[in-house]
């Protein structure tokens, strides 16, 4: 930017800032000097243009932060008809036994065209005028701002809360979260403003009758005495003068009353006001109306041509500038960029990587799923998915780069995490999957296959068999919630393999913004990031969310020892938050159905875990095959009944054993004994490896305290 250009635009923000202070001091002039009538018709053609320009800058407006100034542009608006006021009743009672043209040509032309020169059709108008801006507009806009005010203040504690929430599921930064409490308490600060301002609206259409019986009054009273006419001739000057004088000012009045009432905003901005009102008022869509509309009224007879028609000359070509330079704008904005020469030799990053974590491809036929211009019914529910799993898992989901693969099948998907394939299958975007529920009653034709996310049967059929599919009892979805289910249950069952260091410090982050002494306590002191990764990878892979990040840091802190393993680490970190993990399963007043092992197969695992030390799978294969066996034999029943339970077993074998049982159950918690609060109730459905006999419903578990009392 050359000197020039920067010594123009602080002329121009100069000029913008001195705008309200002269303007003020114009108002202050019009109310203690005498201004010739030129200067008053200028003044009320000026408030006339203003009055439209509010309005049309309302009614453009597409929420109410788009016109923020408004209470005070109101006020401002108010004083100088006020100023205006008193300036023409000061030339009407000194002027106007001259003639009606003493106060203008503006006030002459509303008191002859207006009202055709009888002040007594002038009075009705102006009464009329009166109640229409007093009693029905002003007074319903000032009750809208009243009842604004106290719903706006008595939401606060809600919205707030609301932000705090999505800043800690890790939704909001703690930038974004800070400006949405400024807006929740600017929000505030502009209805109780707005609540005062309609006041000023009331306030000015009271001033109104008052000026006219004081104009009245006073020019008749004046007329007769001091200027020697008859009690008719000063009626009929003066009343008309006083009428044109009252309307010219009511007309914009009742336009701003109906501003106030279609326009809510806000006061606070981080602009200052000239500022908000020059960029507020800087759109060609308010300026166009204001332009043709003066340019309709200058052509009227009888209308000052010589001061309207210039004016709309004026809004005229503000509008055209506004536009031109908006077109520019918007098309520079809409240009593509300029692509750079490709060169043959040059191999990118991006040719041989590819960053995003989670990814869906499809072939071909399935485009329309994805396709924005036929609605994409399959990205909708992606967003909705990432949204409810970044609130259930604690951290927020990775975007899914969605792409089509030629070497796909047509009808085929597929769905990968960090790169690698963890689920595909086919779907047919014209028909819908009709899911055997288990209770048919008949059965419909179709491409019979294999529900991708939950294993049941299912057939493809056509949109106009839904009725009869319904009928038969089957349950009937879209593809697209095919595609979004089987992706849900991916995302949820592989949550630890996004899950990175930097996840993990924006976690850390978030905590330091609600318990500063708890982060600086955990990290670096205690653990490094890389730890505290692994440790919420850990915890993810078992289906333990970190929606509360913050409970789970305090555990680490009473957890942590010197030369403790990582393994060790995790094991004692879930110990002291058993109480979240139960309460994943069931609700907190039913009982945890509970499937334990006999107590000489734990003794038998645990001399196989000090044998066998760090291995990896410390249990004999065979050994291994009975006990899974035995497991899947006493959980049909539970997993007929679709209900949750979890495995328990002693501390020393519940990590091989999750490790076991997690490619046949894996939706099935293991536990150790001391994960599982004191005060909760268990039903143990099956023993594996005793002897079979019916069990009470809240048995004690098997190697706990209550169990070898009741043994002894």
């Amino acid at each position: 930017m050359t000197r020039t250009q920067m010594n123009g635009k602080v002329w121009m923000n100069t000029a913008r800032g001195a705008v309200l202070p002269f303007a003020t001091l114009l108002m202050v002039m019009f109310m203690v000097v005498p201004v010739p009538s030129i200067l008053l018709d200028i003044g009320f053609i000026g408030n006339i243009t203003i009055s439209l320009a509010v309005l049309m800058v309302a009614l453009n407006a597409a929420r109410p932060l788009d016109f923020s100034s408004f209470p005070t542009v109101l006020l401002f608006a108010t004083l100088m008809r006020l100023a205006l006021n008193v300036a023409s009743t000061r030339v009407v009672l000194v002027d106007g036994h001259n003639g009606p043209d003493a106060a203008g040509h503006v006030i002459e032309s509303f008191g002859n065209f207006l009202i055709g020169g009888d002040y007594v059709v002038g009075l009705f108008v102006f009464a009329i005028l009166m109640i229409i801006n007093l009693v029905v507009i002003t007074k319903g806009a000032g009750r809208v701002s009243e009842v604004s005010a106290r719903f706006t203040l008595d939401a606060m504690p809600g919205k707030q809360m609301a932000i705090d929430a999505d800043l800690n599921a890790g939704l909001l930064s703690p930038e974004e979260a800070k400006l949405r409490r400024a807006e929740v308490a600017t929000e505030a600060d502009f209805y109780g403003s707005m609540d005062g301002a309609s006041k000023f609206v009331k306030g000015d259409a009271i001033a109104g009758v008052l000026i006219l019986i004081i104009n009245i009054i006073g020019g008749i009273i004046l007329g007769t005495v001091s200027h020697g006419l008859s009690l008719s001739e000063a009626a009929q000057t003066y009343v008309i003068l006083a009428i044109g004088d009252a309307l010219v000012a009511q007309v914009p009045a009742l336009i701003l009353s109906i501003a106030a009432a279609s326009i809510v905003t806000r006061v606070n901005s981080e602009h200052d006001l000239g500022g908000q009102i020059a960029n507020q008022f800087g759109s060609g869509k308010a300026w166009t109306p204001v332009a043709a509309i003066l340019g309709i009224m200058g052509v009227i007879p009888g209308m000052p041509h010589m001061v309207i028609l210039p004016t709309a000359a004026l809004c005229g070509f503000v509008a055209w500038r506004l536009r031109k330079a908006a077109r520019v704008q918007a098309e520079a904005a809409a240009a593509p960029a300029a692509p750079e020469p490709e060169n043959p030799a040059k191999i990118d990053w991006a040719d041989v990587s590819d960053g995003a974590v989670l990814g869906l491809e499809v072939g071909y036929a399935l485009i329309p799923l994805v396709d924005d211009r036929k609605g994409a019914p399959l990205m909708a529910r992606i967003t909705g998915i990432r949204k409810q799993l970044s609130r259930e898992l604690g951290f927020v989901v990775p975007l899914v780069r969605v792409k089509d693969n030629l070497s796909l099948e047509p009808h085929g998907y597929r769905i990968t995490i960090g790169g690698v394939i963890v689920g595909e299958d086919e779907v047919w975007p014209e028909d819908l999957l009709a899911l055997d529920s288990g209770a048919l009653e008949g059965t419909v034709p179709g491409r019979a296959v294999k529900d991708p996310t939950f294993g049941l049967d299912a057939v493809w059929i056509r949109p106009e068999m839904r009725s009869e599919a319904v009928v038969a009892g089957y349950t009937v979805v879209d593809p697209s919630t095919v595609v979004a289910t089987h992706l849900n249950q991916l995302i949820t069952m592989n949550a630890s393999e996004m899950f990175g260091m930097d996840e993990a410090r924006k976690l850390i982050d978030n905590l330091k913004e609600a318990a500063p002494q708890l982060a600086d306590g955990l990290t670096p002191g205690l653990l490094n990031l890389a730890q505290i990764t692994a440790l919420c990878r850990a915890l993810l892979a078992e289906g333990i969310p970190l929606k509360d990040f913050r409970r789970i840091c305090e555990a680490m802190i009473d957890a942590v020892k010197p030369d403790m393993t990582p393994e060790q680490l995790v094991e004692a970190v879930r110990q002291r938050i058993g109480s979240l993990i139960i309460q994943t399963l069931v609700p907190v007043k039913m009982p945890l159905p509970v499937i334990t092992l006999d107590g000489d197969l734990e003794g038998l695992l645990a001399q196989a875990m000090r044998v066998a030390g760090d291995a990896r799978h410390p249990i004999e294969p065979a050994l291994a095959g009975r006990i899974t066996e035995a497991v899947i034999q006493g959980a049909r029943p539970l997993m007929a009944e679709a209900r949750n339970f979890a495995i328990v077993t002693s501390p020393l074998a519940r990590r091989a054993l999750a490790r076991l049982f997690k490619p046949h159950l894996p939706e099935t918690p293991v536990l150790s004994f001391l994960e599982i609060p004191d005060g909760k109730p268990v039903e143990v459905v099956a023993v594996v490896g005793g002897v079979d006999k019916p069990k009470p419903r809240h048995d004690p578990l098997p190697g706990s305290a209550a169990h070898h009392e009741r043994m002894a």
